[in-house]
């Protein structure tokens, strides 16, 4: 790979979070970390891998019983006719799953369709896998999902796959039965695969996530997605997995599997395996506080940023992707060759806010601005009362 690294960017997240290290007090929104605790049943899987010396090489693939309840959960929930548990491998978090996934199965040259909006480290795995992303913008006027036919047009005789991302990461559009009945049709028509990265799929507040490998013949050209970081508050311990039915992409994901990890930590699979023995209602519990945060955090930036940014909430994920005004910012001197970058400084600099720049996730969606509202109530409230003062000039009540 070597010299090729060199044309891949790092995400502008990592500039962000390297400003706010500088900033006193900061409020975090640039972190897609949620503040709750890892449940009880994870936390005992743990300590329970420690006391019995589970500490020692495992199976690459990942330790038998795990496999075994993720195969059930991705039946049973997801609704995908998974015939083994050997078609599901364990990962070192969401991120790589996408890596070894796209290592597996892409060849230099060909292309992927991505959306604009998308998270950032997407585009760089596909070129790390020497591929090309190829943006197709998704519409705010529509749910935050793609014009279909344009997405069609976007395809040509290089297109390997088209990679899905739902619900979505910065937007929290999610898509529909029929958008991915369509999107189904077209790559079963075209002879392209799918990667389908459903990291939220458990922070839906409206609407009902569906997983395209469900639908009928799909999961045979899906390599679906997965990760433990969100549904149960584990981000830092890194605990993903991956779908993939066919044999001879599989037995490939099986060597980067093997040549980035050996296995992932012991204490993480059991961590994991007590997770999804133990009582699940915290993950009811986890979306009913991130629904009441991001209403909190909506109501709030009416009166924080009136008229400067606007969004409508999302109906799934915990993000807001709002809309900067340009003639506010130009009138204000926020300006750069940058919209989104220079208020994303100014909110920094002079509010002490962390957010990141819309342009990091896509070409056209420079001017909008991603805020994390997962953070705590306290840290959202303190936000917009910081927001307000800089860029209304008055104190919140």
């Amino acid at each position: 790979m070597g010299i090729s690294l060199d044309s891949i960017p790092l995400s502008a997240i990592v500039r962000i979070r390297d400003l706010m290290y500088k900033v006193d007090r900061p409020f975090r929104l640039d972190q897609g970390d949620v503040s709750f605790d890892a449940p009880e049943s994870f936390k005992q899987g743990v300590r329970e891998a420690l006391e019995r010396n589970h500490t020692h090489y495992l199976p690459t693939i990942g330790v038998p019983r795990l496999r075994e309840l993720l195969a059930d959960k991705l039946r049973r929930k997801n609704g995908i006719p998974i015939e083994s548990p050997d078609d599901v491998h364990v990962t070192n978090g969401g991120t790589h799953a996408m890596y070894v996934a796209m290592q597996a199965l892409l060849e230099p040259g060909d292309e992927v369709i991505v959306p604009d909006p998308e998270w950032p480290p997407t585009m760089a795995i596909v070129r790390a896998a020497h591929a090309v992303p190829v943006a197709v913008p998704l519409h705010e006027s529509l749910g935050w999902r793609w014009d279909l036919d344009a997405l069609e047009r976007a395809i040509t005789p290089k297109t390997r796959a088209i990679y899905l991302n739902s619900p979505n990461n910065p937007t929290g559009g999610l898509l529909t039965r029929a958008y991915l009945e369509r999107i189904a049709a077209i790559a079963t028509e075209r002879n392209l695969w799918i990667f389908s990265d459903e990291a939220y799929e458990d922070v839906v507040y409206r609407g009902t996530h569906i997983s395209i490998a469900s639908l009928p013949g799909m999961h045979a050209r899906t390599i679906s997605l997965y990760t433990f970081s969100k549904s149960y508050a584990v981000t830092g311990v890194r605990m993903g997995y991956y779908v993939i039915h066919d044999p001879e992409v599989r037995a490939r994901a099986l060597k980067v599997l093997m040549y980035t990890t050996s296995n992932v930590s012991s204490l993480v699979q059991y961590g994991a395996i007590g997770a999804l023995e133990g009582p699940q209602d915290c993950i009811t519990a986890f979306r009913d506080e991130l629904q009441a945060r991001r209403d909190l955090f909506f109501e709030g930036i009416a009166t924080a940023a009136p008229g400067i940014l606007t969004g409508t909430p999302p109906d799934a994920a915990f993000y807001a992707f709002l809309r900067i005004n340009p003639d506010w910012a130009r009138d204000a001197g926020v300006t750069g060759e940058s919209l989104s970058w220079a208020m994303a400084e100014h909110l920094i600099r002079g509010a002490r806010i962390g957010c990141v720049p819309g342009v990091d996730f896509g070409a056209a969606s420079e001017g909008y601005l991603r805020f994390c509202t997962c953070r705590s109530r306290e840290e959202l409230t303190g936000a917009l009362a910081s927001m307000q003062a800089l860029l209304t000039g008055q104190a919140r009540a």
